[in-house]
C-alpha cells in the first residue's frame, strides 16, 4: 500500500491543498512553506509598506535567481567533470603513443 496524504501548508495567512505520495514529499512542501514565511517576514521588516502580492513577487525573483545561479554551478561543475574525462583520455592515447 502506498502513503499518501493531504496536507495544507500555509503561505502568507493562506492554507494550500496538497496531496503528497511520499513522507519526503510532506516534509520538502513543510519545509518549502516555513522557508517562504521566514522570508516574507524578512522582506516585511524590509519594505513594511509593500503589498503583500508585492512582497511574495519579490520572493519569487528571489527564489527564481537563486536556482538560475544554482543550476549554472551544476551545469559548470558536470562540464569539469566531462573535461577531466576528457583529459584523462588524451592522457592514455598520448602514453600509447610514446610507447610505440
Amino acid at each position: 500500500m502506498s502513503w499518501k496524504q493531504n496536507i495544507k501548508v500555509e503561505i502568507a495567512g493562506r492554507p494550500y491543498p496538497f496531496k503528497v505520495d511520499k513522507e519526503e514529499d510532506e516534509q520538502r512542501l513543510r519545509r518549502a512553506g516555513k522557508l517562504i514565511s521566514e522570508k516574507l517576514f524578512q522582506q516585511k521588516q524590509r519594505y513594511g509598506d509593500k503589498d503583500v502580492q508585492d512582497l511574495l513577487a519579490i520572493l519569487a525573483l528571489q527564489f527564481a535567481v537563486k536556482t538560475i545561479e544554482l543550476e549554472a554551478k551544476a551545469g559548470s561543475t558536470e562540464q569539469v567533470d566531462r573535461l577531466k574525462q576528457l583529459d584523462g583520455q588524451l592522457d592514455t592515447f598520448l602514453r600509447k603513443c610514446d610507447d610505440s
